[in-house]
């Protein structure tokens, strides 16, 4: 693992994993800042910021193969975008553009939404069918510190733990559910310690440790398609920046409590152990700038377009096959559509 100084403890990952991965951290940072820029201009409605605990995100799409499911929550941006979702389309819902901006069976990322905890129970579905079928599919299925405390969560951990889902749930424990800390959540030790309660193993590792991210996360992914059962991954990392933009962090923490946290920044520690070992050359960090510059650009471009809606997907995307009622409405509306064009 790697300290806050940047110094090795025990078994770490290979260089090349490690570079990739700070690499990828790079990015997230520049969309992370990017994208909270873009709701300055009013090109987003809403941000909720994964600055600071983009390690957490990054690692759990890469332990993840190809076959694999990946369930964000709101904040998981990074993770979808590592995933393979282009950020541009993940983010559509928080331009308000689109319930859903990306096809979640192309990359098999779930659909990025702001309710709390409602996706576990869905993440639990597909594990188990995936068993059911003999497929090797693993479900990482990620929730906040906040969303342990929904019904949601204890009811997607006892069916999964009952059926032996291949699920991985992981909580990244950022210390606040909005301006709620965590000791108003749980008085548990732990919230790793609530896999106990239906037989789910539990681990609990730092958030800010890409190296023991890759190695927790990938073990419990192991495990789980090993028919090992579903898996309880507790990160510690901390929200440096607002719940969102609507918020304001001031109310309820002061500046000590997060500039503590800076000296613990991720990519800042990978970094330091990367170029220590001679790993991490000016030239490879110059191209880890420049790609991240690139993707900042590609989201900053493609969020300033405006989007022309069709009233006609209002009812293209709510069945199947469309029900009378559903036929009905959207006669309703395209007659009254026709009715303005002639007047206008």
């Amino acid at each position: 693992m790697i300290d806050p100084l940047g110094e090795a403890r025990g078994e770490v990952p290979d260089d090349a994993t490690l570079l990739r991965s700070l690499g990828l951290l790079t990015t997230a940072r520049r969309l992370n800042d990017q994208a909270y820029a873009l709701v300055r201009q009013g090109r987003l409605a809403v941000y909720p910021s994964s600055h600071g605990q983009e390690a957490c995100q990054v690692a759990a799409a890469q332990v993840l193969d190809a076959g694999d499911w990946l369930f964000p929550t709101y904040r998981d941006t990074i993770a979808a975008s590592v995933k393979g979702v282009d950020p541009v389309e993940a983010l559509s819902l928080l331009k308000g553009d689109w319930h859903c901006g990306y096809d979640p069976y192309e990359h098999r990322v779930a659909p990025h939404t702001t309710p709390l905890a409602t996706q576990l129970p869905h993440a639990v579905g597909v594990a188990h069918a995936a068993r059911l079928r003999g497929e090797p599919t693993v479900v990482m299925a990620m929730c906040g510190d906040g969303g342990t405390s929904e019904g949601d969560f204890h009811e997607a951990l006892n069916f999964a733990a009952v059926f032996r889902a291949p699920v991985v749930f992981f909580v990244q424990n950022n210390e606040y559910a909005i301006s709620v800390p965590l000791a108003r959540q749980t008085q548990a030790p732990s919230l790793a310690h609530k896999g106990i309660g239906y037989g789910i193993p539990g681990q609990r590792v730092d958030g800010n440790d890409m190296a023991a991210l890759l190695s927790v996360l990938g073990g419990a992914v192991d495990r789980a398609r090993a028919g090992e059962g579903p898996q309880l991954i507790e990160a510690h990392t901390y929200r440096m920046q607002a719940h969102t933009n609507a918020d304001d962090a001031t109310r309820y923490r002061d500046d000590a409590e997060v500039q503590a946290w800076v000296e613990r920044d991720p990519i800042t520690r990978l970094r330091t152990y990367l170029t220590g070992r001679g790993a991490l050359t000016e030239a490879i960090e110059a191209e880890f700038t420049a790609e991240a510059e690139r993707r900042a650009g590609h989201l900053r471009d493609g969020l300033n377009q405006d989007v022309q809606p069709n009233p006609e997907d209002l009812f293209a995307y709510v069945y199947s096959t469309p029900t009378p009622q559903l036929r009905e409405q959207a006669a309703l509306v395209a007659d009254e559509l026709s009715r303005e064009v002639a007047q206008s």
